[in-house]
């Protein structure tokens, strides 16, 4: 299997990914995407890549609009997928999931991530979160921040105000996000990429019997 990594993924924070891969065999190759950090090279993908480089011409990232249909954003942990969906970079991910629904790609969100001792004398924790089902059990240790006396983060994003977010992103984009721990993601990145594969194959077979049905009942 090939892979390819978006080209603005920062290598040395994905180390542990790559690591794994290179154990399975399975080759990244870096270029720019349009939406995702992974997607697999597959023979419409190489096709794209080959033609390109045949004639010497810089890939760019809408080259690659059409050749797949599954793609896998990770995120490092909670607090990235916080500043996406309800921060600063909330617009900028809004319009990749647009990007993604309008060109028919099925876009999964990984968001990596452990549990969290806060304060421990206290007993104050945030547990692993192993779904979007448990993510109202979130707890954001910048509500925990204090300096002289104050609460530097009131209004830090609760687990159950991420949750609903991230719902409504679904309804509304059908992203989907799925949650794991830091040594499971490069596994998981590959078992979601076959996966959405194998479902967006069997759509699309489903569409070509339709049209079949209906042409033929045409007549």
């Amino acid at each position: 299997m090939i892979l390819v990594e978006d080209k603005a993924q920062k290598i040395d924070q994905h180390e542990m990914k790559n690591r794994w891969w290179g154990s399975e065999g399975i080759q990244v190759m870096r270029y720019p995407l349009p939406v995702g950090d992974y997607i697999i090279a597959d023979e419409k993908v190489m096709e794209l890549i080959k033609r390109k480089q045949k004639r010497n011409v810089e890939i760019k990232k809408m080259d690659f609009v059409g050749t797949y249909k599954v793609c896998v954003d990770t995120k490092k942990d909670i607090q990235e997928l916080i500043g996406d969906i309800c921060g600063k970079q909330h617009d900028r991910f809004r319009d990749e999931c647009l990007f993604a629904k309008n060109n028919g790609i099925k876009l999964y969100i990984l968001v990596e991530n452990t549990a969290i001792t806060i304060n421990e004398r206290k007993g104050i924790y945030s547990p692993y979160i192993d779904s979007l089902n448990n993510l109202h059990r979130f707890v954001n240790p910048r509500l925990f921040i204090w300096r002289g006396g104050k609460q530097m983060y009131p209004t830090a994003t609760k687990g159950m105000t991420l949750k609903k977010a991230c719902l409504t992103m679904t309804q509304k984009y059908g992203v989907e996000f799925v949650f794991c721990r830091p040594n499971e993601a490069a596994e998981k990145v590959i078992e979601l990429l076959a996966t959405g594969t194998e479902i967006a194959k069997n759509n699309i077979d489903k569409e070509y019997d339709y049209g079949k049905t209906v042409f033929s009942g045409s007549k």
